[in-house]
């Protein structure tokens, strides 16, 4: 029987990946649900798990700690997978400021949101993906454990055309309608439909393509994909199946009986507010939800519609909302594909903190009658009901967690590189050097004059982005050319920043704690931490590993840590550094290799033609 996944690569696994790749697979076999692979920067664990992934005929989730890894990841992987289907699903919102109430000032911040249709787009391939084909990989945010929609819902509302069924001109307006596409007579965006007379244009939300349609006596008589640019005609097709532009699809049954308990709940919840003299909280919920009902008749939609998903699905109070995850298949009762989750030592914190940054701030807007109590379901997984919907999962990390340790059935130790790159070593300089009158900053500014002069990069890793940016404007100012990198920059700018850090468009990036799990810069020489004694989160053991890690991929990598004191993190972490050194300089010996440079090629991670 063939396998399901093609992997396409020019070498082949070398260092500990051959020994990873077996003792991973042997624990998949054994029935292990977690394991983890302990691959320290540059040792080539996408390439191990995209090996693994070969061996099985399940779908795959990957899970990353932010987007810009998940980029580069999706890149990764489909070059790796190009005959199979590799999507990205993050959050699409460029900027995003939810619904909120301060009581100690009565003031409401009502959500206000930009979407990225790009991202939204690459999130309806990727669910479309996986409820038509199984050789599917999703490399996904922690976003992707979000209340999204029934699966099945959107896989019903479907519309399958075929060429020769019987159709009239008014049902389709009104099936298209129904899975909320939007008609219009001028351009089409995404989601959108247009009818000339007989002729139907759809552009479905998850290609850049459109969907003709051809309608003679009332049947389908022709089926075409058309270019969106050239409006040439690029493929003939006797069927095809448009998927719903929007996750949250409700049929009118379900909006129907949705409004209906919609009233009762209210009632339930104005008879509580009027009883304990709340009669302002009783006011503003009844006019919003009443507002939010007749929305719902009249248009089949409402602003803050997922706050009424509980009722538009039919679930019980407190059950589980479904999230991508629903989207996966199961077999025999369980849940049939494998989990990935990269840098798990900061993105398993992410997934279990998620339920309860949401909760505090609903119970808020729900305690102050601007919601009602259903809006808490509305929410992302708890941490057992995300366990419970995974199947086997793998950790990758250089630095695991305690979770990690504690309930994996085999740490795989990854620390021999491909390449027989040995991790950097290590220099403390003083963050003010009293003799000299010098500081890190001006320390700094000359280690990059020096890798700007040879052709090569600088990471600089500053405590906050205020610092960052502040730096930046300083070292522009100097007549160096640097950019900075940090959360507030929007998903596509940040892929934009990297790919031109990589060209060598400017010398020095600045950042924070984005600069510090996965990112794939093998032009990078020289990593500097600023105030690596400032002992903390992002000065920790494991934010100074993550950070040095930068440096590993290139054969004159150096490191600079600045700091008055040798912080418990940083002994630590130097400690690890060296063991991990002498087992590379070892097995280099004995197995007489030279270390060279990791090269990779320079491209889109999220490319013009799936943008």
């Amino acid at each position: 029987m063939s396998k399901i996944f093609r992997l396409q690569a020019n070498f082949q696994p070398a260092g500990d990946q051959p020994a990873a790749i077996k003792k991973l697979l042997h624990g998949l076999d054994a029935g292990f649900r977690y394991q983890t692979l302990l691959g320290v920067t540059g040792s080539g664990k996408t390439f191990t798990v995209a090996n693994i992934i070969k061996e099985l005929d399940k779908p795959v989730l990957v899970i990353a700690p932010n987007k810009a890894l998940a980029a580069q990841l999706y890149r990764e992987y489909k070059n790796f997978f190009p005959d199979n289907a590799v999507h990205y699903f993050v959050s699409y919102y460029d900027y995003y400021q939810p619904e909120a109430y301060l009581p100690i000032t009565d003031t409401y911040i009502d959500k206000e949101a930009m979407i990225n249709q790009e991202i939204d787009r690459l999130r309806h391939g990727a669910t479309s993906a996986l409820v038509s084909r199984r050789d599917v990989i999703i490399v996904a945010s922690v976003s992707c454990i979000y209340n999204l929609g029934v699966p099945i819902t959107y896989l019903e509302s479907r519309l399958v055309l075929e060429k020769g069924k019987p159709m009239v001109r008014a049902d389709l307006i009104k099936q298209l309608i129904r899975i909320q596409f939007v008609r219009t007579n001028g351009e089409i965006n995404r989601g959108g439909f247009r009818v000339r007379g007989d002729v139907f244009e759809i552009r479905p939300m998850s290609e850049n393509i459109i969907y003709r349609l051809e309608l003679r006596e009332q049947k389908i008589s022709e089926l075409s994909v058309i270019d969106n640019t050239t409006k040439n005609i690029i493929d003939r097709l006797e069927e095809m199946v448009v998927f719903p532009p929007k996750h949250f699809v409700s049929t009118q049954p379900q909006i129907t009986s949705a409004i209906k308990n919609i009233q009762e709940e209210l009632k339930e919840r104005l008879a509580y507010f009027k009883k304990e003299g709340l009669l302002l909280e009783a006011e503003r919920l009844e006019r919003r939800t009443r507002y939010d009902m007749e929305m719902l008749r009249t248009l089949g939609y409402c602003h803050g519609i997922e706050n009424y998903s509980r009722h538009l699905t039919g679930k019980l109070a407190g059950e589980a909302p479904d999230s991508l995850l629903a989207y996966f298949p199961w077999k025999d009762g369980a849940p049939d594909f494998l989990t990935i989750i990269d840098e798990s030592h900061i993105s398993l914190p992410q997934i279990r903190g998620m339920y309860n940054g949401d909760q505090a701030r609903k119970k808020t807007l729900v305690q102050y009658g601007w919601r009602l109590p259903s809006a808490l379901d509305n929410r992302p997984l708890k941490f057992n009901e995300f366990e419970k919907r995974i199947g086997p999962i793998i950790f990758t990390t250089a630095t695991p967690g305690e979770f990690e340790n504690n309930h994996s059935e085999q740490i795989v130790e990854q620390v021999i590189r491909p390449t027989g790159l040995i991790d950097p070593l290590i220099e403390i300089r003083p963050v003010f050097d009293k003799i000299k009158n010098y500081s890190q900053i001006n320390d700094v500014m000359a280690e990059v004059k020096k890798t700007a002069a040879l052709g090569e990069r600088a990471i600089i890793n500053t405590l906050t982005k205020k610092q960052a940016e502040d730096l930046n404007a300083y070292l522009n100012a100097k007549g160096f050319r640097s950019n900075y990198l940090h959360s507030d920059i929007k998903t596509f700018e940040r892929t934009e920043i990297l790919k031109n850090f990589r060209l060598g468009e400017f010398d020095v990036l600045i950042g924070v704690n984005l600069l510090r799990e996965g990112l794939d810069l093998p032009e990078v020489t020289l990593v500097a931490i600023l105030d690596a004694d400032r002992e903390g989160f992002l000065r920790s053991e494991t934010s100074l590993m993550q950070t040095m890690g930068r440096a590993a991929r290139n054969v004159k990598g150096k490191i600079i840590l600045y700091a008055d004191k040798i912080t418990g993190g940083m002994r630590r972490a130097m400690r690890e550094a060296d063991r991990r050194r002498k087992k590379q300089v070892a097995y280099n010996k004995k197995n007489r290799i030279t270390p060279v440079n990791i090269t990779k090629k320079i491209e889109e991670f999220l490319d013009a033609a799936e943008k």
